[in-house]
């Protein structure tokens, strides 16, 4: 790999949507270069079983997923560094993306560094992830059928995956350490009309308890005005105190939200430098779904395609 050259396509990211996008960028014939992260394949490495992606009907562990995802794309020919991009220039082309003193350029950048989800920051929260910690309804809910849950947050976030999570759990105890919420009054009254939910406010995890078990038992819970804390059994604990998408590095350059949210032209993945795009959860703050963050890596793979289609179309022309 030689960082003289100039790509047809750098990727920058190594989730769902980045190893879809130097999928189909390999396949295009567009010698892809990923740089995908120190901390590859994104969300689905802290996931246990998915069993909602099309085509594994018996389900896969999310980190097995991602390396098959990988190998998919690295047989096309994508060439993948397990490095962190440290500095990007999108102020003209070709783009110029850095790691460290090596300096790499392209035609063209999909961004695909994904988002985190927010964590309590427990050591117990730590080890017991898949193990009855998880941090989205919508892909583990299914698991804790008949089971009591903890959902920890006071957004609309957690009100609609403690509502979610009704469908298939006994009872769900939505813990908040305050009495009053930054949800909307409605998903709040949702909520509490809901008479599988109860509330416990005033409260924060201090503890996710059963690390000697290797599962999850139940939650210690501290009192937020008393200090007095107390063990609360449950079979799962779901934490939804946000997510923060991992876009630092191009805040300066290219348009955001207020959350730090990558905007992209409606209906494309294209941001507002051409030649730059986005895709995933570094610019889906709804849906957050592997499946959803593939069809967008496709979607910015065969936007880059194109643009670089016309790219071409336009300098022959201007040469005729």
């Amino acid at each position: 790999m030689s960082s003289s050259d100039v790509r047809e396509v750098i990727i920058i990211g190594g989730g769902p949507a980045g190893y879809t996008a130097a999928l189909y960028t390999a396949r295009a014939n567009m010698k892809p270069l990923a740089f995908e992260g120190f901390n590859w394949g994104g969300q689905l490495m802290i996931t246990s079983e998915v069993e909602n992606y099309p085509g594994y009907p018996e389900g896969v562990m999310g980190p097995e997923m991602m390396t098959q995802f990988r190998g998919q794309a690295e047989r096309f020919g994508a060439e993948f560094v397990t490095d962190d991009v440290t500095k990007v220039d999108f102020s003209e082309r070709p783009f110029r993306v850095w790691v460290g003193d090596d300096e790499f350029r392209a035609e063209t950048v999909i961004v695909a560094t994904g988002a985190n989800a927010r964590q309590i920051g427990l050591e117990s929260e730590e080890k017991l992830q898949g193990r009855g910690v998880s941090y989205c309804a919508t892909c583990d809910a299914a698991f804790f059928r008949d089971k009591v849950v903890v959902v920890v947050g006071g957004g609309d976030t957690a009100m609609e995956e403690a509502t979610f999570l009704t469908r298939f759990a006994s009872h769900v105890y939505l813990v908040h350490r305050r009495d009053e919420f930054r949800a909307s009054p409605i998903m709040v009254d949702r909520a509490q009309r809901d008479e599988k939910i109860e509330f416990v406010l005033n409260s924060a995890v201090v503890e996710v308890l059963g690390v000697e078990g290797n599962m999850m038992t139940g939650v210690r819970l501290r009192d937020t005005k008393t200090g007095e804390e107390r063990d609360l059994p449950a079979d799962g604990l779901f934490v939804a105190i946000g997510h923060d998408p991992t876009t630092a590095l191009f805040l300066d350059a290219l348009d955001h939200d207020e959350n730090g949210y990558l905007v992209t032209v409606p209906g494309t993945s294209q941001t507002n430098i051409p030649g730059v795009f986005a895709v995933g959860d570094v610019q889906d703050h709804v849906y957050r779904q592997a499946v959803t963050a593939a069809g967008s890596g496709c979607m910015g793979a065969l936007d880059a395609e194109r643009f670089l289609a016309a790219q071409h179309q336009a300098a022959a022309a201007a040469k005729a």
